[in-house]
C-alpha cells in the first residue's frame, strides 16, 4: 500500500520506518533537496514541494493513508496559520479521489484549560492560544473534507512528545543551571515518541472514522517532578524555576487517556515519565 507523510520530522520519520517495515511504499513531502536525499537513504520516496504552495500530486497514484504531521518552524518565514490551516486545506484540495484514509496530528492545546482539571477527547474545546485555535480549525477542515468525500478520518491530539534525541537542549540547560521559565507546580502531559507511533498506527487500523483520540501517557505529572528526575538521570543540579504572573496562568490540565486505550486496544510501553525518561536520555 502507498502512504504519504506531510511533516516527516521527529515523529513522522518513525511512522515511516514502521510502515516500511510492514512492506508499504512511503512518500514524504519536503521542501529541501538535502532533506530529500536523507529521506531516500531511509527508504522513503521524497516529493519536492511546499505545503503552503499546494504541491502537485497529479502523478501520485492512489494512496491508502495520508498522515498530516506538520510542525511549526519559527525560522521558516511562514506564519503558523499558513502551515497549520492553509497548508492542510491546500494538500486536501489536491487529493480528492486519491486517498482512502486521513490521519491528522493535533494538539491538546485545543482545550484551553488552565485550572488543572481533567480533559478527554469529549471535553469542550475553547482554545485560548494561537496554536490551539488554529489546530481546532484544521481538525474541522479535515472532518469536513472526509465527510464530503466519504473517506475515513482520524484525529489524534498528542500531549508533549519526548524521546531519544528530543531532550538534548533541555539536558544542556539543566547542566548549566539555566532556570526553567514555567510554573513548577503546573501539570505536564507527556507521551513517549514510541508510544505516539503505536497509537497512530492503532488509530489507522482500529480507529473509528470521524473519531478524535487523546494520546497521552497514564500519569500527568507536576513539572518539578519531571525535571527533577531528568536532572538526576543526566547528573545535573536540581532544576531551578522562574515564573512570571503570565506563566503561572498558562494552560494547565490533566489528560485522561482511558477512552483512547479502550477504543484502540492500545497500551503505552512507557506508561509514565518514570519509565520513559531513562530510555529518552539514551543516544538515538
Amino acid at each position: 500500500m502507498r502512504k504519504l507523510i506531510v511533516g516527516c520530522g521527529y515523529l513522522g520519520k518513525r511512522i515511516a520506518r514502521e510502515w516500511i517495515s510492514q512492506g508499504h511504499q512511503v512518500f514524504a513531502l519536503t521542501r529541501s533537496p538535502h532533506r530529500a536525499n536523507q529521506l531516500r537513504q531511509a527508504g522513503i520516496e521524497p516529493l519536492i514541494g511546499d505545503v503552503t504552495q499546494g504541491p502537485d500530486f497529479r502523478d501520485l497514484e492512489q494512496l491508502e493513508t495520508l498522515l498530516y504531521s506538520v510542525g511549526f518552524d519559527r525560522h521558516s518565514g511562514q506564519s503558523r496559520e499558513a502551515v497549520t490551516v492553509d497548508g492542510l486545506r491546500k494538500i486536501l484540495a489536491r487529493l480528492p479521489g486519491k486517498v482512502a484514509r486521513l490521519l491528522y496530528i493535533s494538539t491538546t492545546s485545543v482545550y484551553g484549560i488552565d485550572d488543572g482539571s481533567w480533559v478527554d477527547a469529549d471535553t469542550q474545546c475553547e482554545p485560548k492560544q494561537e496554536n490551539g485555535i488554529l489546530a481546532l480549525q484544521a481538525e474541522r477542515i479535515l472532518n469536513s473534507f472526509a465527510e464530503e468525500h466519504r473517506v475515513s478520518a482520524g484525529i489524534l491530539r498528542l500531549s508533549g512528545i519526548y524521546g531519544r534525541g528530543r531532550l538534548l537542549a533541555r539536558q544542556q540547560s539543566l547542566m548549566n543551571s539555566v532556570p526553567i521559565s514555567a510554573n513548577p507546580s503546573g501539570w505536564l502531559n507527556l507521551i513517549h515518541v514510541e508510544d505516539a507511533v503505536s497509537a497512530i498506527l492503532a488509530c489507522e487500523t482500529r480507529g473509528r472514522s470521524g473519531a478524535t483520540y487523546l494520546v497521552s501517557d497514564d500519569l500527568p505529572t507536576p513539572r518539578r517532578e519531571y525535571y527533577s528526575l531528568l536532572a538526576g538521570l543526566v547528573g545535573a543540579p536540581e532544576p531551578q524555576f522562574e515564573s512570571s504572573p503570565e506563566e503561572l496562568q498558562l494552560l494547565n490540565k490533566r489528560c485522561d487517556n482511558r477512552r483512547t486505550k479502550a477504543e484502540l486496544d492500545w497500551t503505552p510501553r512507557f506508561p509514565t515519565f518514570v519509565e520513559g525518561l531513562p530510555d529518552a536520555v539514551q543516544p538515538e
